[in-house]
Order: C-alpha cells, then structure tokens, then sequence
C-alpha cells in the first residue's frame, strides 16, 4: 500500500472527477480534460489568501481581486494602500505586502511568467514549501506531495500515523508523496484537499462512503476519528493596550498607518499604546480622552488582546475625511475599535 500510486490515485481521480467542489480559482476535471490549464496567478493568489484561512472566507476577497486585478502585471502596478485596504479583514497582514513583493518581481524581472517548479517558486517572495508545492502541482503538473490541514489529516488516517502533530509532518509529507501519481498531480493534490474537507473530516468521518476506505489503515484499526494526533497546546497569553479614536467637529478621523512589519504591519488604523501584560497609555496628543464603555476583545494567533478604547473630539485638518473614510477597508480589530467608538458622545456618524 506504501508506493499506493496505482488503486489510491486511481480510486481518488474518480471519485474527484465526479465530486469536486466548484472553486473560481479552480479548473474543473472536465474542463481539464478538454485542455484547459489553471492560470499561474489564478492559483498563486488562492493559495496565499487560504493560507490560514477557509474557502468561505477566502471566495469574495478572491473575486473582488481578480475583477480589479485580473493578472499579475495588474497587480505589480496597484497601489499598496489599494491592495491593503482589498485584503482587509482577511488577517495575516504580512501576506498582503508579501504578495505585492512577488507580483512586482514576477512582472518586472520575471517577463509576467511563474516559475514551474517548487525550488524556484520558492525563491519568491512570501511563497514556502507548501505554496510552491500547490503552485507547482496545481498550475504546472508537478509531480510533487502537496499537504495543508485535511491532506495531513487524510493522510495520518491512510497510513494510522500515531506520531502527533506537527512533530509527524515530515512523515505525512514523505508519505503524501509516495502516493502521489506522475498523471495529474494536481488533480490529485486537489482531491485530497476536498476529500478532506467533505468526507475525511476532523470529527465524525463519512469514512462509509470514502473512495479510499479499503486502503485506510485507521479505518480497518477503528480508530480514524482519533487521528491526527496532536500535542497539547500552550495556553495562550493575554496582553492588553490602549486605543485612541479621535475625531475633529465635522466627523473626520485621525487614522495612522501602522510600521510594515509586526502584527497589522502596512494596515490603517487608529493610534495605540504597545500590547503587553501592562501596558503604558500613549495618547497622539493631549485631549479630553474619554474612556468607551465596551472594551474590545480579539484573538491573534499568539494570544489573546484586551484593549481599552479612549475616545476624544478634537480640533484637526490632518484627519481623513469622513466621506473618505471606509470602515470596512480597515483590519477586523481596528473595525472592532472603531464599533466600541460608537458607544461614546461624538459626530461619528456625521
């Protein structure tokens, strides 16, 4: 069952021909069939926006990119405040910057053409092993092992790997790739994707109908439910800060942005104090700074941020214009700031 290429290829290109989920960066098998390929950019730009986040979040943002962005030249040439202001709410903010990086090293040195193979693309900016992997297999039929959450999950349960995670991942992916087919690898790595995603789920596996359950060793075991393991995690921190949101008599805000690198690096919002276990007050400026009644609460991947949100009306002409300011264009924690705003006695609504 190890070298698997033959009956779990073939077992799993069938049930993906008849069953694969409809994605806007994704050419179906039958068009494929009819010689259509995945565009380059296409596939790029899916992969760093799902890095760490889901289909479902990841569907709108990747239309409104490819309407106002349709190629990689497009998007060499974007503004980087345009493309942050796109990406937000959608986290990892270091992404964003990242992805403008590799699309202007694309156009500008690379004649618009992705490089077909994993080592090169992993040359680029913001691309690892995996997104050069995905790249590679998906766009350029690269016979080479692609494993994010649900092929890992797919393939501890294939090969009852008691190993936990993320200790196991070099042996899922020395596995994922002795099973992967020279014949439509890309297919293959979007198969395992979705067979994980709607069958080989991480709770209650439909394991009755899996097109691979006669070779799935945790499922002969009566234990694939249990799998992958996964090592106890840390408690995560709780640190705290301050936010200051100060608006002037007509209703135009005071926004910064933020250093490139850390945390929300390159994103709009409002001034703040550091974020730790105590943090000091850092106010812009001195002003009748009034504390908001709601406190706001959000969770990095790291830990868990508490902060207090002063609010103050201001005389200012350097503030963004109400008009020309969009909530929605700001990071999910800065929108969560701004709502706490609301609560406090000022024109922000003018």
């Amino acid at each position: 069952m190890r070298d698997g290429k033959g009956p779990i290829g073939g077992s799993l290109l069938k049930w993906y021909d008849a069953h694969a989920r409809v994605m806007p960066w994704r050419v179906s098998p039958a068009d494929r069939a009819g010689g259509m390929r995945p565009d380059p950019y296409r596939v790029w730009l899916s992969e760093v926006m799902l890095q760490q986040t889901t289909v479902a979040a990841v569907r709108d943002y990747f239309h409104r990119f490819t309407e106002r962005w349709p190629d990689v030249a497009a998007l060499a040439a974007a503004e980087d405040a345009d493309v942050m202001a796109q990406w937000a709410g959608l986290g990892y903010y270091a992404r964003a910057r990242n992805l403008l990086k590799c699309a202007r090293v694309v156009a500008d040195e690379l004649s618009g053409q992705f490089p077909q193979t994993a080592p090169e693309l992993q040359k680029l900016p913001g691309i690892g092993p995996y997104t050069a992997g995905a790249i590679a297999a998906i766009a350029f039929d690269a016979p080479v092992p692609v494993v994010d959450g649900n092929v890992e999950r797919v393939v501890s349960r294939l090969f009852a790997v008691q190993t936990p995670l993320p200790t196991a991942k070099p042996e899922l992916t020395e596995l994922t790739a002795q099973i992967t087919p020279d014949q439509r690898p890309g297919d293959f790595a979007q198969a395992m994707m979705d067979l994980g995603a709607t069958i080989c789920t991480p709770r209650n596996p439909a394991c009755a109908i899996c097109p691979l359950i006669g070779a799935c060793a945790a499922q002969a075991q009566g234990i694939a439910a249990d799998l992958p393991r996964k090592a106890a995690k840390k408690p995560k921190p709780t640190r705290h800060g301050f936010a200051y949101v100060a608006v002037n008599a007509a209703g135009d805000v005071l926004l910064e942005r933020r250093p490139d690198k850390g945390l929300l690096g390159g994103t709009l919002g409002f001034p703040g104090s550091d974020w730790s276990e105590t943090p000091s007050p850092a106010p812009p400026f001195e002003a009748d700074w009034r504390e908001a009644p709601a406190e706001v609460r959000h969770t990095f991947t790291h830990f868990h941020l508490h902060l207090r949100v002063l609010t103050a009306q201001v005389e200012g002409n350097d503030f963004t214009a109400r008009a020309q300011f969009a909530p929605g264009d700001l990071p999910t924690l800065m929108r969560k700031v701004w709502d706490a705003a609301q609560s406090a006695d000022l024109p922000l609504s003018g």
